[in-house]
C-alpha cells in the first residue's frame, strides 16, 4: 500500500522509528501523482525534485518532520508560480516570499510538495471555473470534487497527497471535503494568518487544512495558527494543542439541530445520513436539541452582497502593470486595463467583479452592501443565541452530493446554493469542519456526503474531539 494513503499520525510514527524516510514518502506521492493525476487533476505543478532534496534534509524530530503537504494555488511559496487558477496570474509571477502558513509548515519540518488546482481567485463551488484545467471527484471522474479547494480535496482523498491546504471564504474547504469524502477544517476567522493568500473577500476567507483523518487536522491545525504582526486581522489569542483532547468522550455534549438546515430539498440520502448519524450521536452520549438560527435564508444573498464587493477592491490590483497578463495589442493605457483584465479573467471573476463594483456605487451602496452587513450581524448574533443552549451545532455539509461535471454551467445561481449550508459559517466567523458521513448511491457509483459540525469563536478543539468521537466510535 502507498504511503499516500497513511494518515500523518501513522507516518510520524513509521519516521521515527526508522522504518521509512521522508524521502520514501516523497516518492510514493510523487508515483501516485504519476498514475492518477491525469484522470483526476487535482495538480497543476509538482517538483519531485526539490521535494525529494528538501525531504533529504527534513529534521524528523520535528512535529511534521519529512511530512510533505500539498499547497492550493492561491497560496505563495518561494520561487514557485502561484496561479489562483487564473490565466491573469499564469504566465509570469513567481512568488517572491512565503506565505505565513508556508513558513509555520516549514518550523514544524513539513515539506510544501505540489500546487493544487482551484476555481479562479476561489470563486466557485465545483473547480470547473479554473483557467488551467478541471479536476474531477475520484470517486466518479464524470462528477465534480467541489470548489474552490477542489484540487485539495480530490488530491487527499484520491491517495495523490498525505495531507493539503485549502482556503474557505464561503464553504471552499468544507463543501470540498464533504463531496470528495475527506476531513476538511475552516478556523474561526483570524485563528490563522492570511499573509501570502490571495485576497478574495478579506472578511471572510481563512486558510485550513484538508486531510484523511481528523486527529490529522488537528496536529495540522497545531502549526497553523497564532498571531502574525503582518495580518491585522490575525488573533492574538493561546493556541491549545489540538490533539489533547481527542479520544475524550462526550457525554453530555449538547449538540443542536437548526431547522433551516434540514428543509425540503436535501438529498434524501443525505437526510438519512444525518438521521443515523444523529442516532449515533445519542449513542456516544450526546445530548441533541433542536434549534433555531432564523435568519439563514438570508446567508446566500448577504454572502453574494459582500463577497463580491470585497473582490472587486482586491482584485483591481491585477492590472497588467508591475506582473501578471499584460494584452499584446493595446494601443493606450486605457485599453491595456481594458484587454489585460477582460483576457485575463474568466467568466465567473467578471461576474464577481460587475456585481461587487455594482453593490458599492454611488446610489447602491446603502441599498445593498449597508443592508448585508446589517444581516450578517444578525446572523452572528443567531449563533451567538444558539451557542447560549448548546455547545456545537450539527448539519448537512451539502444538499447533495456532488453533481456531474457541467451540469450547473448554465446556471450560476443554483450553484451559489451549493453553499447554503456552509456561507453562514463565514459571515459569522465561526470555525468549522465537515467529516465524511456515509454515501449515496448515483449511476451505480458510491459518492461521499459530509456532515458539518460548527463551534463557538474559538472552540476548534471542542469541535476537533466530537468530530473524532464521531468519527472512530
Amino acid at each position: 500500500m502507498s504511503l499516500a494513503t497513511a494518515s500523518l499520525t501513522s507516518l510520524r510514527q513509521r519516521l521515527t522509528s526508522g522504518e521509512i524516510s521522508a524521502t520514501d514518502i516523497i516518492k510514493d506521492v510523487t508515483t501516485q501523482i504519476d498514475n492518477r493525476n491525469g484522470d483526476i487533476g487535482a495538480y497543476l505543478r509538482w517538483d519531485p525534485e526539490l521535494a525529494l532534496a528538501e525531504a533529504a534534509k527534513a529534521d524528523i524530530s520535528l512535529p511534521l518532520g519529512g511530512i510533505p503537504i500539498a499547497i492550493k494555488d492561491n497560496i505563495n511559496v518561494t520561487g514557485q508560480s502561484c496561479t489562483c487558477g487564473s490565466r491573469i496570474l499564469a504566465e509570469n509571477y513567481t512568488a517572491p516570499y512565503d506565505a505565513t502558513v508556508i513558513q509555520k509548515l516549514r518550523a514544524a519540518g513539513a515539506v510544501p510538495y505540489g500546487r493544487l488546482n482551484m476555481d479562479e481567485f476561489a470563486m466557485g463551488s465545483s473547480t470547473e471555473n479554473s483557467a488551467l484545467g478541471i479536476t474531477r471527484n475520484p470517486h466518479d471522474l464524470n462528477r465534480i470534487p467541489g470548489g474552490s479547494s477542489g484540487g485539495s480535496a480530490a488530491a487527499v482523498a484520491g491517495d495523490l497527497a498525505v495531507a493539503a491546504l485549502g482556503s474557505d471564504t464561503g464553504g471552499s474547504i468544507r463543501q470540498p471535503a464533504a463531496l470528495c469524502g475527506c476531513v476538511g477544517l475552516k478556523p474561526t476567522y483570524g485563528r490563522v494568518s492570511r499573509f501570502g493568500l490571495v485576497a478574495f473577500a478579506s472578511s471572510l476567507d481563512q486558510i485550513g487544512p484538508l486531510t484523511q483523518t481528523v486527529a490529522d487536522s488537528a496536529l495540522l491545525l497545531n502549526h497553523l495558527c497564532g498571531v502574525d504582526p503582518r495580518d491585522s486581522t490575525s488573533l492574538d489569542e493561546e493556541v491549545p494543542d489540538f490533539t489533547a483532547n481527542l479520544g475524550q468522550d462526550i457525554k453530555g455534549l449538547r449538540i443542536g439541530l437548526p431547522k433551516e438546515y434540514f428543509i425540503d430539498g436535501i438529498h434524501p440520502g443525505v437526510r438519512a445520513a444525518m438521521e443515523t448519524a444523529i442516532k449515533k450521536w445519542q449513542a456516544l452520549g450526546a445530548e441533541i436539541t433542536d434549534i433555531s438560527l432564523p435568519h439563514t435564508d438570508m446567508g446566500v444573498a448577504t454572502y453574494y452582497i459582500l463577497a463580491p464587493a470585497e473582490a472587486s477592491a482586491n482584485l483591481a490590483r491585477f492590472d497588467g502593470v508591475r506582473y501578471g497578463y499584460r494584452s499584446s495589442t493595446a494601443t493606450n493605457l486605457m485599453e491595456h486595463y481594458l484587454q489585460s483584465r477582460g483576457e485575463g479573467f474568466g467568466p465567473e471573476v467578471k461576474r464577481r467583479i460587475l456585481l461587487g463594483t455594482y453593490v458599492l456605487s454611488s446610489g447602491y451602496y446603502d441599498a445593498y452592501y449597508i443592508k448585508a452587513q446589517k444581516a450578517r450581524t444578525l446572523i452572528r448574533r443567531d449563533f451567538e443565541e444558539a451557542f447560549q443552549k448548546v455547545d456545537l451545532i450539527v448539519s448537512p455539509t451539502t444538499p447533495g452530493p456532488a453533481h456531474k461535471m457541467g451540469e450547473l454551467k448554465d446556471n450560476p445561481l443554483q450553484a451559489y446554493l451549493e453553499d447554503v449550508f456552509t456561507i453562514p459559517v463565514n459571515l459569522a466567523g465561526l470555525p468549522g469542519i465537515s467529516i465524511p458521513c456515509g454515501t449515496v448511491t448515483e449511476d451505480g457509483k458510491q459518492l461521499p456526503i459530509g456532515m458539518q459540525i460548527i463551534a463557538p469563536h474559538l472552540q476548534e478543539a471542542r469541535m476537533l474531539q466530537a468530530a473524532h468521537a464521531f468519527e472512530v466510535g
